[in-house]
């Protein structure tokens, strides 16, 4: 996000100038897309703006280089490849090594989100994405750049002290290796939430950059699903308690409450880190990639 922007100064009543905000941080934002869809590539570029991230999934049915063919064509179509890696589904160093240096050499790949992977076992030699950035395999095959998982609401299955924890080991690694590193949020409905969680991230580790999850249009019933596999306990939450008024809400679902929060979060003076925003697309990467889109442009096309 450009310093003109972040440092211009803040008038929380000036709805000019949260737009502009809001803008910004989706214009400097990502998107994700599906490995089995090279085509998408093209429906993106005509959409956003040349050079964008986009995330390419690492899927539990699918093996790393099943990705490539994807990142290829993203870098075809004038975008930035980022390939998931999940560290417990990776079967040896070679492994993902081999799919590293293609991805470099194919796609142009510099840089890499990666996240631990939600297997019971490990699959490889790595019990978490610590240990493979201890390995060194990363930045052996020239990656710059190593984006990191955040949770806003927490996670189902660590503590919050161990995830903290978790995180800042990963930075230090980072920081050893000289590998730039960020943080890519889960995507919350709870935008108290998001903004509280940057605020203390910004505390604690201020230099790291970070992009807010958003999820991306979707019908009801794939936003539950998504919310359910991913742990968003406090949005769960409050979709139990609102009831069919939720459902009635979240049938016409945008991000553009959590994107107002986070803008508002950055004009409101309090130091922040946030660069800008990351959609989960769930499948639906025309009606993310177009709600981005109407954010960059104010609607005009």
């Amino acid at each position: 996000m450009s310093a003109s922007v972040v440092d211009s100064p803040r008038r929380c009543d000036d709805g000019g100038a949260l737009a502009a905000i809001a803008a910004e941080l989706v214009a400097c934002g990502s998107i994700e897309m599906g490995a089995e869809a090279p085509e998408d590539a093209r429906l993106i570029a005509e959409l956003l703006p040349a050079g964008t991230p986009v995330y390419v999934n690492h899927l539990p049915r699918h093996e790393l280089p099943h990705t490539l063919a994807a990142l290829v064509a993203l870098r075809d179509a004038g975008l930035e490849p980022v390939p998931h890696i999940a560290a417990r589904r990776v079967a040896s160093r070679q492994q993902v090594a081999t799919f590293l240096d293609q991805a470099v050499r194919l796609a142009g790949v510099a840089k890499v989100l990666l996240i631990a992977g939600d297997v019971a076992r490990p699959l490889g030699p790595y019990a978490d994405a610590a240990q493979l950035i201890g390995d060194g395999v990363l930045c052996d095959t020239g990656v710059q750049q190593v984006g990191l998982p955040g949770y806003p609401e927490g996670h189902p299955r660590i503590a919050p002290a161990a995830l903290n924890a978790a995180l800042m080991q990963k930075l230090a690694l980072l920081g050893e290796q000289r590998l730039a590193a960020y943080v890519v949020t889960q995507f919350s409905f709870a935008p108290n939430r998001i903004v509280e969680y940057c605020a203390d991230l910004n505390r604690r580790a201020p230099a790291v950059p970070v992009y807010v999850g958003l999820a991306g249009p979707t019908t009801p019933r794939r936003l539950v699903k998504f919310a359910q596999r991913c742990g968003v306990s406090a949005s769960l939450r409050a979709l139990q308690a609102e009831g069919m008024r939720a459902v009635r809400l979240f049938t016409h679902v945008d991000p553009t409450a959590q994107l107002t929060a986070v803008a508002r979060h950055a004009l409101s003076g309090s130091a922040s880190n946030v660069v800008g925003v990351h959609l989960y697309s769930f499948g639906g990467v025309a009606a993310t990639a177009g709600w981005m889109n109407a954010q960059i442009t104010g609607g005009r096309r």
